[in-house]
């Protein structure tokens, strides 16, 4: 899959990551989002882990997508093994619960053009209920390693797009080292290793907050604190009151980017407004035994 060109800019191939499974309830907006894009260059690859709730009947009912189904090691060993399958020279992942905005692969090809340099760009969400209405809205102003390693992953793991390049060099997502944070892991990595990412001042994608799906249950949530604090030791966080200095530096630091850059700040936490939504247990499907965490 080669560059298209549009007008004097080079637009890069896409490739669209989606894993999922026992995703009835939400893949069809999922897969939707993705097909009316009108990008020249754009390949949805889905990998399925072998649903049993009718989501393949769903998926084989779209012509516009590449299909895997089969056992895999959760869903960001999927991830991977998407990656490998697809061709693009830029590749993301798009959870079987998110859908994208109009126009935002447009909007990634055209900065991935216009910044050759970037290896990996990421961009803005709005967080949505079950029903699509708004919970709130991540607005980010740039990259920042400290940030990450001493705060918290504040990029959205759907808006963030990788070239292939940087994707393989760094190995893909350590599934087999951590169940719920890979994406975490993957985005410090880059951080350490120099990579330079970019950022659109654009909403790409609707993030959903439900009780179908992982982000909203509280036992997965917890999981994720464990291996963050895994993660953030990997790359130099200290514990005891020396981490906690860290953590206060990397939110001063990043507040302080987002009002001279993007002219706003974060008055109330996003975890504080969308903490209604969460529950102590949802009713999602996992083949590695996440639901029963």
């Amino acid at each position: 899959m080669g560059p298209a060109r549009t007008g004097l800019m080079n637009l890069p191939s896409i490739s669209i990551i989606t894993p999922c499974f026992n995703s009835i309830q939400t893949i069809r907006e999922t897969i939707e989002s993705v097909a009316t894009q009108n990008y020249p260059h754009l390949e949805h690859v889905v990998m399925d882990g072998g649903s049993t709730d009718g989501t393949l009947e769903v998926l084989r009912s779209f012509h516009s997508i590449r299909l895997w189904s089969g056992p895999d090691e959760g869903h960001f060993d999927a991830m991977n093994k998407g990656v490998r399958l697809s061709t693009g020279d830029v590749v993301a992942v798009l959870n079987a619960d998110d859908c994208y905005e109009a126009g935002t692969i447009q909007t990634v090809g055209e900065a991935f053009a216009a910044h050759p340099e970037w290896e990996a760009l990421f961009g803005d969400c709005r967080f949505v209920d079950k029903k699509g209405t708004e919970i709130y809205r991540r607005e980010e102003a740039c990259f920042d390693y400290d940030v990450l390693r001493f705060g918290l992953m504040y990029i959205p793991h759907p808006t963030l797009f990788t070239r292939r390049k940087t994707f393989e060099t760094l190995g893909g997502f350590r599934h087999q080292l951590f169940r719920n944070t890979c994406d975490y892991d993957f985005c410090c990595r880059m951080g350490r290793a120099g990579h330079k990412v970019g950022h659109v001042r654009r909403i790409l994608v609707s993030y959903r907050i439900h009780p179908f799906g992982q982000t909203a249950d509280l036992r997965i949530r917890e999981n994720q604190r464990r291996e963050d604090a895994r993660i953030q030791e990997e790359h130099g966080k200290k514990a005891g009151w020396p981490g906690t200095l860290q953590r206060i530096y990397a939110k001063i630091r990043r507040q302080a980017q987002k009002f001279f850059l993007r002219g706003k700040i974060d008055c109330v936490s996003g975890n504080w407004k969308m903490r209604r939504h969460l529950v102590p247990k949802a009713s999602f499907s996992s083949n590695i035994g996440l639901d029963k965490l």
